[in-house]
């Protein structure tokens, strides 16, 4: 026992001599976490909190045109600014890049016009349809309306486009129907419709209850912080390769192997000392990168963590999912010839599994044709593993089904390591 205590004491000695393996375990994630955090969160409030610079050049001044303009005003999506309506499209352009504008509006002119000449159209046919009215000055042909021209900034992702797009349609879809209420009641009974029965008329339909799947932590909606901590946490995890791979070649080459087998000891025990330590270095970083998303993202005006109630679950997959990283570290630094060959192959094969294990991409946003390598790395099971516990907040025995394949992978790496070192006689 005292032999394997000397050996955990020399495990933590070379651990803290390693001050770039400890920058990259405990700084890089930390600043991962709170980078990428901020990132996405500013992304999801662009839409949602935060106005959307508007540039508008109304060249119609009809009724239909300000109705438009001030629904557009009351949806509170957009910061909106007006310009004279006799620029060109280039100097809209250059409006644009003043301001920084992510998208303009134009109204053409006569649009007021030409939308009530169709919407008159469309309600003398409803009318003849309905046998109220027979009009002999019906357009049989379709008219269509003006269409509105939107210009939106290069730098904006299609993804927002839509969102845009979908909102000035929904806009100009409730302007279109209340023209074609007020002119369906002009039509039949003679005199213009009373705001109260337009309001009652047109008030919103069915409303739509929003839930999470599986997720009943107080009812509160997942973040991007739920999200983004477990994933870089577990990229931090297995990022100590570069100082578990590094330090195991280092003592091959050092003759530190051929030191220990002419001493009454064994290299299994050095290799379960460097285990527990780094696994200990582990659990420590889940709690500094946990605790930093509960207590001081809030002071940064981030999304709070939010916290499982199941614990002991966290504990467990940190355990599960640290001893993963570190046999796959203990692989890489078995087969290793130099450090080079360790710190360069470590961190590419980590950027890869963590790139087709949903870490940068969600896994459900991949071709179909990955599904099947996605499940051979062990990042996609840690992370299915933590967001179940983040996200849908469930109990250890519905987890078993992430945990295997990682204990799974814990073996293969643990079995891999060991033939490595019997067949260069280490051990």
């Amino acid at each position: 026992m005292f032999k394997f205590w000397a050996s955990i004491l020399k495990e933590f000695r070379l651990l803290i001599r390693d001050r770039v393996g400890i920058s990259l375990m405990f700084i890089m994630p930390i600043a991962l976490v709170v980078v990428i955090t901020s990132i996405q969160n500013n992304t999801f409030e662009l839409l949602n909190d935060k106005k959307i610079t508007l540039i508008l050049c109304n060249k119609d001044n009809g009724k239909t045109a300000n109705e438009i303009i001030e629904s557009l005003q009351k949806t509170h999506m957009f910061k909106i600014i007006s310009i004279s309506n006799t620029v060109n499209e280039c100097n809209i352009n250059t409006e644009m890049k003043k301001v920084d504008a992510m998208v303009s509006l134009i109204i053409p002119e006569n649009y007021s016009t030409n939308l009530n000449n169709k919407i008159d159209n469309s309600t003398k046919k409803a009318l003849t349809e309905f046998g109220l009215k027979t009009d002999s000055t019906i357009n049989n042909t379709i008219i269509k309306g003006d269409s509105l021209e939107i210009i939106f900034n290069p730098v904006l992702q299609e993804s927002y486009r839509y969102s845009i797009r979908s909102a000035l349609q929904s806009l100009l879809l409730f302007t279109e129907n209340k023209l074609m209420v007020r002119s369906l009641f002009f039509s039949i009974n003679g005199k213009e419709i009373p705001a109260e029965f337009e309001s009652e008329m047109m008030q919103k339909g069915l409303s739509i209850k929003e839930k999470i799947s599986g997720y009943d932590n107080n009812n509160v909606i997942p973040n991007a912080t739920q999200h983004n901590i477990p994933a870089w946490t577990v990229f931090a995890m297995f990022f100590m390769v570069i100082s578990l791979g590094g330090n195991i070649v280092k003592e091959k080459l050092s003759g530190s192997f051929i030191r220990l087998k002419v001493l009454p000891t064994s290299y299994l025990a050095s290799l379960i000392s460097k285990q527990i330590i780094y696994l200990l270095v582990v659990l420590v970083l889940v709690m500094l990168i946990f605790s930093i998303g509960v207590w001081v993202f809030p002071l940064i005006n981030l999304p709070p963590l939010n916290m499982p109630s199941n614990i002991f679950g966290v504990f467990l997959v940190s355990t599960i999912c640290g001893m993963t990283a570190i046999s796959y570290a203990l692989c890489i630094g078995v087969f290793a010839e130099t450090q080079e060959q360790s710190s360069g192959f470590g961190a590419v094969s980590i950027v890869i599994l963590a790139a087709i294990g949903g870490v940068f991409v969600p896994s459900f946003a991949m071709p179909h044709s990955f599904q099947f390598i996605i499940k051979c790395s062990p990042f996609y099971w840690s992370l299915q593993s933590y967001y179940a516990l983040f996200l849908e907040s469930k109990k250890i025995n519905d987890i078993i089904i992430n945990i295997l394949p990682l204990l799974s992978s814990i073996v293969v790496f643990q079995i891999i390591a060991f033939i490595g070192l019997k067949r260069k006689n280490l051990i």
